[in-house]
């Protein structure tokens, strides 16, 4: 096999790997919208478990983590930074007032028609270069701190999650 042949090899399994990381981040919002769909906006402000956080919660958290991805990943200004305080910053019932669940909703539908144009854009060279949260020299020792691990870590994030609201029951 000459060089050209090795480089078209190795772009074509670059692409590869980004497909399969890019659908089963389209996976997991599958998943989180049928749960969604499923319920109430009364039965989301219940705790998932005696004691633990409200989907509520933990929908306004996955939002506003999932939103983080934008700026992270160099890709343009955040659109709900201020879903930080109460979902990222602090735990859940720090506060009294939250968004209602039906605009937390509305909310998740857009980051995520958003972040799958993003995503979509990016070219395999691109998933592989540094997110914005890593220097120059640590990407230099750590080429695995690139834009696509974080959305590896993030689609984990979010089956975690996503893992705790099934006990919601519909």
């Amino acid at each position: 096999m000459n060089t050209q042949d090795e480089t078209a090899a190795l772009k074509a399994d670059k692409k590869l790997f980004i497909k399969m990381v890019v659908s089963n981040w389209e996976l997991q919002n599958q998943r989180m919208n049928g749960w969604l769909a499923q319920l109430s906006d009364e039965r989301l402000l219940e705790p998932v478990a005696e004691g633990k956080n409200r989907a509520v919660y933990l929908l306004g958290h996955l939002i506003a983590v999932n939103d983080g991805m934008i700026s992270l990943l160099g890709l343009g200004e955040r659109l709900y930074p201020e879903l930080d305080e109460a979902f990222v910053k602090n735990p859940d019932r720090a506060f009294d007032q939250i968004p209602p669940v039906a605009e937390l909703r509305d909310k998740w539908a857009n980051l995520n028609q958003v972040l799958s144009r993003y995503f979509a854009e990016l070219d395999a060279q691109e998933w592989f270069s540094k997110h914005n949260a890593v220097s120059d020299d640590a990407f230099a020792q750590e080429p695995h701190r690139n834009k696509l691990n974080v959305l590896i870590n993030r689609t984990n994030h979010q089956a975690y999650h996503l893992g705790q609201l099934i006990f919601l029951k519909a």
